[in-house]
């Protein structure tokens, strides 16, 4: 076959799969937000015939005979369709690992487990949600042992959401966080606190979905190509650029939570929006890594939704909508206050200064999981262990313990670590950010087109065609480096709370 011949048969098939997987994460996202609980089983069925069909064009002969002769002639092919070459070989013999029955088996136990998840999370019971995270976590320990057997398991499993990543690596960062932040928590939480009486509700949610509409509006998403929906657990899935969906809860007695849940869903959606058109039906047609995924959500929600300026800018609104709640309180206040500083229960509503002690006790629980040193029982008693041994705090049941986040339920071992890494890669690229634009003025003039002009040129448009380290280089000058993550929050709160 002609090489041209070649690649409009790989673009086809490439095509094809992702018709394929567009409904799978539909069913998915079907699940999260709409779906009635009665209809998971026949949900499952579909998916699994769905995830089985997937395999097969993974798989397919043809389809391998393809991504090799492109491979052997590499040179030849522009750099787009090189790198999907190369990162879709390397996906299918990584996938040929591993036996059909036991995708469609993992497909369907997570669907299960989420299922059995949230009715444990409401009836705050570990007990009903044990045997079917046991089987989730016997199926990833399994999948690891097809992938890489002479690999340490938790490894395969961190690599798979950060290409590269391992505990050699993520152990010594870990360390550095727990050095420095634990001692500044500790000299926080002993200092005046700013009050924060006027962010406890009631916040009737259809005003908060007026504000939830305004932020999305300022931070220029377009909403012809995203919507916003409920959820129990917020977080955002993408089809294409021209298809992405944004979730969050409201919750009528805490103002902030839904707020900086759509400007962290808002971030990870600027990235997917703004990925270039050539890469539409491309298996590189969405972000790198989780780690630079989170970096975006992460970098608008504290780097610029935190900030004094971001602040000033949504007040009038905020007060416009709550008059009554707000009456006396200026925006300086409301800076000081959803900058407050103070160890909590639950990971996705924690403090900027806090929130990686929340991802630091996920990782060591992981660890001992894929490690055989800890029983799905005893997950509970280890998780309130140290909730208490890193941030002092005492957890008062299991659905705002151990229970409190899905990625578990839907076999998403070895993501957590990449949330701390993506928060610290936030604060590197927010200092070459803030050295090419002007911020603090677009937040004055709440127009923000020169910083997502800067981003997309920087990170966005590329998608996954260039890997994590290529696009810190591309947008800092320089490698990867956790002190400007550390430096940042200690000059923060050090200043904040006058230390």
């Amino acid at each position: 076959m002609e090489l041209k011949d070649t690649v409009k048969a790989f673009k086809a098939h490439q095509k094809k799969m992702h018709a394929f997987e567009h409904a799978t994460a539909l069913l998915n996202y079907d699940a999260a937000t709409t779906m009635p609980p009665g209809a998971s089983e026949t949900s499952g069925d579909t998916l699994a015939v769905l995830s089985a069909e997937i395999y097969r064009m993974t798989v397919d002969p043809s389809y391998r005979e393809m991504l090799c002769q492109l491979n052997e002639r590499k040179d030849e092919l522009d750099f787009q369709t090189r790198r999907e070459a190369e990162e879709l070989l390397e996906q299918m013999e990584k996938m040929e690992k591993v036996p059909e029955e036991a995708v469609v088996e993992e497909q369907v136990a997570q669907n299960e487990s989420s299922h059995y998840w949230k009715i444990a999370k409401k009836k705050n019971d570990f007990a009903l949600f044990a045997p079917y995270l046991s089987k989730v976590i016997r199926i990833k320990k399994r999948y690891a042992q097809y992938i890489d057997p002479k690999k340490d398991p938790y490894d395969v499993l961190l690599n798979e959401f950060e290409k590269g990543m391992t505990q050699e690596q993520m152990d010594p960062f870990f360390a550095d966080l727990r050095e420095k932040l634990v001692p500044l928590i500790k000299a926080v939480g002993k200092a005046e606190q700013p009050s924060v009486d006027f962010l406890q509700g009631p916040f009737p949610v259809d005003r908060q979905k007026e504000l939830s509409a305004y932020v999305m509006d300022v931070m220029g998403i377009d909403k012809d190509r995203c919507v916003l929906r409920e959820t129990e657990h917020p977080f955002t899935t993408e089809f294409s650029k021209n298809d992405v969906r944004i979730t969050t809860k409201y919750i009528e007695e805490d103002l902030t939570s839904n707020l900086y849940s759509v400007v962290h869903e808002g971030g990870h959606a600027m990235y997917e929006l703004s990925v270039d058109d050539a890469l539409i039906h491309s298996p590189l047609g969405h972000g790198a890594t989780t780690a630079i995924h989170e970096s975006q959500s992460r970098l608008w929600e504290n780097g610029i939704g935190r900030s004094f300026s971001f602040c000033w800018l949504i007040f009038p609104k905020i007060k416009e909508l709550f008059p009554r709640q707000m009456e006396g309180v200026s925006a300086e206040d409301f800076f000081r206050a959803v900058n407050r500083a103070q160890p909590s229960l639950i990971r996705t509503d924690a403090d900027e200064l806090t929130y990686s002690l929340h991802v630091l006790v996920r990782y060591e629980i992981e660890k001992k999981i894929f490690h055989d040193e800890i029983s799905v029982e005893e997950l509970p008693a280890e998780w309130n262990r140290l909730y208490k041994e890193y941030l002092g705090i005492d957890v008062p049941d299991d659905t705002r313990g151990v229970l409190q986040d899905a990625h578990w339920a839907d076999g998403a071992f070895g993501y957590f670590p990449s949330y701390a890494l993506g928060t610290a890669y936030s604060a590197q690229i927010m200092a070459s950010l803030r050295k090419a634009v002007d911020v603090d003025r677009c937040c004055e003039r709440g127009e923000f087109a020169e910083v997502r002009d800067w981003l997309t040129e920087k990170i966005y448009r590329h998608g996954m065609l260039l890997s994590a380290e290529q696009l810190i280089e591309n947008a800092c000058g320089e490698a990867f480096d956790p002190s400007y993550y550390t430096d940042y929050l200690t000059e923060k709160f050090t200043g904040l709370y006058r230390l």
